[in-house]
């Protein structure tokens, strides 16, 4: 199983590699530009700020265990988050889970959470167009009202024995675009705003395809550590059982041959 996870992970690696400079990429030509925009743009859907009313929390984890404390840091963090930084919502029922990962969908199901059920299953064919399902639905969602804050909590790769738990907003975006004066000097075509309205959703959707790739790698990692670790115990376990057995052996055997000669001594005696 740690070849196997070892295997997966140079697979997901290079994903990540490729994901994340384009990721920064349009991020930073969506900052430029609003910045450009400024004030011009009216319809500012994806960052006008909100009463936050309504929260939508995205887990992310695997699919199958054997990965140690991958999926229950995550868990805990997306609980955390539900019931004591959004407990005043939680409590009216006004916090909703979108679980990405069959471990998240049964832990958060199996404790009555409110959940959005549909996408749990990304990781069968983890692909942009299977993950852009779930973004545009959190996307449709957010404009019509029906999400006033979604978060997305996963487990971000940095090497093979380290993964960093993230919670980062989704929706608003927060983008940092440098001042109007600074801004470059675009000649648009179309127009700015449709331009922007069909940046945005791009965007957005990258960045959660994103999260879901740190995520796949990461659990390959702690997979592979983790399995890497058991094969280790088993090795010691199995030196101690062995010891054990010959210490068990060698008494028998001992007490077999005090038993013979105490019959041979009684024996002379008579």
């Amino acid at each position: 199983m740690r070849m196997v996870a070892a295997s997966k992970l140079r697979r997901s690696q290079d994903k990540i590699h490729q994901i994340r400079p384009f990721a920064g990429k349009l991020q930073s030509i969506v900052s430029n530009l609003t910045a450009a925009i400024g004030s011009d743009n009216d319809d500012d859907w994806y960052a006008a700020k909100r009463t936050e009313n309504k929260i939508l929390i995205v887990p992310i984890t695997s699919d199958r265990g054997l990965c140690g404390a991958f999926n229950s840091t995550v868990l805990k963090a997306a609980v955390k988050l539900a019931q004591e930084t959004y407990s005043t919502q939680f409590s009216k029922g006004d916090v909703t889970i979108l679980p990405l990962g069959k471990r998240s969908m049964e832990y958060f199901t199996k404790r009555k959470f409110s959940c959005q059920d549909s996408y749990w299953g990304i990781f069968g064919h983890l692909n942009f167009e299977n993950s852009s399902k779930a973004g545009d639905h959190i996307i449709d969602t957010f404009k019509k009202g029906g999400y006033d804050k979604v978060e997305i909590v996963y487990n971000e790769f940095k090497n093979v024995a380290t993964q960093i738990l993230q919670v980062e907003q989704f929706l608003p975006l927060t983008l940092e675009s440098s001042s109007v004066s600074q801004a470059p000097d675009y000649i648009f075509e179309p127009n700015a705003a449709e331009l922007l309205a069909g940046l945005i959703p791009q965007l957005l959707n990258v960045q959660l395809y994103r999260a879901v790739l740190e995520s796949n790698a990461a659990e390959n990692a702690a997979r592979m550590t983790a399995m890497d670790k058991a094969s280790e115990n088993a090795g010691e376990l199995l030196k101690e059982l062995k010891l054990a057995y010959n210490r068990s052996r060698q008494a028998a055997i001992t007490k077999e041959i005090l038993e013979i000669v105490g019959g041979a001594e009684a024996l002379k005696s008579a």
